[in-house]
């Protein structure tokens, strides 16, 4: 029992020197401390108000004001150190040791966090645009460091990996999405009369791109139909639902007009011999 009180002791007459010694120098580093977390905040909200009044994108507004705030608040931290008389070279040594095993051992994430600073400083696609990348296509929904959000027509979220973003093909369309379509009309028909028919039925979509006027022509004469081609662009958003009421529009048109829609034919020649239906 008296041993315990002699080390209770000298431990706390080593407590009560240091705080005699340090006490100025620990109040102090606190007080550094406290300001830069502070000015740190500070510093960060006054750049993110400089941002929004120059409308500087918000992904990269907040990247540069958190690597601001960190680069403050970091400052502070080293100066409080050496208010106590710490020495932050073995601090340092050892956070670059622990950066670099962390590297080695996180290299997808790194390379992720990596792209994702590439993107905001470049600046390929901003949100809002819709993508085509690793054969997904999305709206823009967020830009993070490590992933992009992409939403689809059906509302699903997409993560994306900005690895991807930066080493995939990339295609971006931008707010719009361009629709393809074919169809087929018999040769005794009249290509021009359906094709300003098709022009007008996709005039009266409010959905349909005037930005992107609607190309309707002759894409080939194939054998045994000529074949008709349309392109349009429509919100991506509503891509699907807007394929599949054109298409019932151009169709209901073009009955209502007495034009017949066809479909490719192939022809089939037996040389020598005879043909038998029985054998088929």
């Amino acid at each position: 029992m008296e041993h315990e009180l002699k080390s209770l002791q000298k431990v706390y007459g080593v407590v009560i020197e240091f705080l005699t010694q340090y006490s100025f120098q620990l109040v102090g580093a606190l007080i550094v401390v406290v300001i830069g977390w502070f000015g740190a905040k500070y510093v960060y909200a006054l750049l993110m108000r400089l941002f929004a009044k120059y409308r500087l994108d918000m992904t990269l507004a907040r990247f540069l004001a958190n690597v601001a705030k960190v680069l403050v608040l970091t400052a502070m931290i080293v100066i409080a150190l050496g208010k106590v008389g710490i020495s932050i070279a073995p601090f340092v040594a050892a956070i670059g040791a622990a950066s670099l095993t962390a590297g080695l051992a996180l290299q997808g994430s790194v390379s992720n966090y990596a792209a994702g600073v590439l993107l905001i400083v470049s600046r390929p696609f901003k949100v809002g645009d819709t993508l085509l990348v690793a054969g997904v296509y999305g709206v823009v929904e967020e830009i993070k460091l490590s992933y992009t959000m992409l939403r689809n027509e059906d509302e699903e979220l997409i993560s994306v990996p900005n690895k991807k973003m930066i080493g995939d093909i990339l295609v971006n369309s931008f707010e719009e999405r361009v629709v393809e379509s074919r169809l087929f009309l018999p040769y005794e028909s009249d290509p021009l009369k359906a094709i300003a028919l098709i022009q007008t039925t996709l005039n009266t979509f409010s959905d349909v791109s005037q930005t992107h006027p609607p190309l309707v022509g002759i894409a080939q004469l194939a054998q045994g139909a000529i074949e008709i081609g349309l392109r349009y662009w429509v919100p991506t958003k509503r891509y699907f639902k807007m394929q599949y009421d054109v298409n019932l529009a151009i169709y209901q048109a073009l009955r209502h007009e007495g034009i017949a829609v066809s479909y490719p034919k192939h022809e089939i020649q037996i040389v020598g011999g005879t043909f038998d239906p029985q054998k088929v």
